[in-house]
């Protein structure tokens, strides 16, 4: 009895993961139908585990569960696009700052493969992963801060980003940022928190204004489609 409920629970953490990474690469469009039969088909489980996933998606804000419609890629508001970018200049600045004073050459190589990676998906013109990599930039860095719970706060609004990115950001400028994160990077290497928390400052203004609130994403023609990898 304990092993299969071990083995749900495993299955259920795969398809969270592998459905958020759809999210967030922008696979999965906001306002989607996520159909359990379908999904189940896809990773090959029974409605049971989907039911389990699409309830942890659901609490990370990726996933809406309406009442007898079923469940959708959640799609934010644009108030709720304000306050997450709103936030995310609250805390993240603060957290760069940090972040500098205890950067260490290994830390510093993390982020330089960060960037890396990003600029290969740019490179092969997968532009959603490109942004899912952008927004792991700014997790690692409150994780090399070593504020635990600002970098639970940070990687949940960087996650709502994501879906905010998908449906309101001009995707030029949302490609242009790569520049800002170059010029944090200095400012860590150099252990200059007060240039890094400016940076972080201008670069989220940067982020924030570049919303197009008039914008909305496409959605994919197929779930099965999207889920594919």
């Amino acid at each position: 009895m304990a092993r299969a409920a071990q083995k749900t629970e495993s299955g259920d953490e795969r398809i969270v993961d592998r459905m958020a990474t759809a999210i967030h690469e922008h696979r999965l469009a906001p306002g989607m139908k996520l159909s359990e039969d379908e999904v189940g088909e896809v990773y090959g489980v029974s409605r049971t585990v989907v039911r389990a996933a699409l309830q942890k998606l659901a609490h990370m804000h990726l996933v809406d569960l309406r009442r007898n419609r079923g469940a959708f890629v959640a799609q934010p508001t644009v108030k709720e696009a304000r306050e997450v970018f709103e936030a995310r200049a609250l805390l993240e600045p603060r957290t760069a700052r940090s972040a500098a004073e205890r950067m260490t050459p290994a830390a510093l190589a993390r982020l330089q493969s960060h960037i890396d990676d990003e600029h290969r998906a740019l490179d092969e013109g997968d532009t959603g992963r490109a942004l899912h990599l952008s927004g792991l930039f700014h997790v690692e860095i409150a994780r090399i801060a070593d504020q635990k719970t600002v970098e639970e706060f940070i990687a949940q609004l960087v996650s709502r980003s994501s879906l905010i990115i998908a449906l309101y950001w001009q995707r030029r400028a949302a490609l242009c940022e790569s520049h800002a994160h170059h010029a944090l990077l200095q400012a860590f290497a150099a252990g200059d928190g007060t240039l890094a928390e400016d940076l972080m400052k201008s670069h989220l203004l940067d982020l924030l204004t570049s919303l197009d609130l008039r914008e909305r994403g496409s959605v994919p023609q197929s779930l099965r489609e999207a889920l594919s990898e």
